[in-house]
């Protein structure tokens, strides 16, 4: 299956970079993991994300991560038919199992008042960082959803060009019948 191979390659490729760690500021609570996405699951994975940095990040943050995992739960049906070696279908998988949890990981090891006040690229602060991030692959996985469904649409499309050809006679030949 295709997935199960793409979620193969995400786990080496997250092992090497310490895996789903999210680090959790309050030091008592210690470092928080994710367990590694199950097959069919990248949307349920990031939701759970969601839900698990919610005290600890602002309620943008929050809605941007569940926006990226609702958009997600729509893709994953659909991955197959995107191929193994397809760009689309590996950006699902790494954003699910990797971009998400990273850019987290790295605002949420940062304390939150300097996060959310001291600018660090320009005029940003860490939370405008991370939130253009997580607009950005969520604009990604938007567009990816599009192309998906784009492949449907068009097929339907097809289907009634056929049809049209093959029994009626000219352009409204799908259009039922007046009484």
């Amino acid at each position: 299956m295709i997935l199960a191979g793409l979620l193969a390659v995400a786990a080496v490729i997250g092992a090497g970079a310490g895996g789903l760690a999210i680090a959790r500021r309050r030091e008592a609570a210690g470092p928080v993991r994710l367990p590694a996405p199950e097959e069919q699951d990248l949307g349920g994975s990031l939701h759970a994300l969601a839900e698990q940095v919610r005290p600890d990040v602002p309620v943008a943050v929050v809605a941007r991560v569940s926006h990226i995992a609702d958009v997600v739960d729509d893709i994953e049906p659909r991955l197959d038919q995107l191929g193994f070696a397809n760009v689309d279908a590996h950006a699902v998988v790494r954003t699910a199992t990797s971009y998400v949890p990273e850019a987290l990981e790295a605002y949420m090891r940062l304390p939150r008042r300097f996060a959310d006040t001291r600018k660090i690229q320009g005029s940003k602060t860490a939370l405008a960082v991370l939130c253009d991030q997580l607009d950005l692959l969520a604009a990604k996985m938007d567009d990816v959803y599009d192309a998906v469904c784009r492949q449907d649409a068009q097929a339907l499309v097809a289907h009634g060009q056929f049809l049209a050809a093959r029994f009626g006679s000219g352009p409204t030949a799908l259009e039922p019948p007046k009484p």
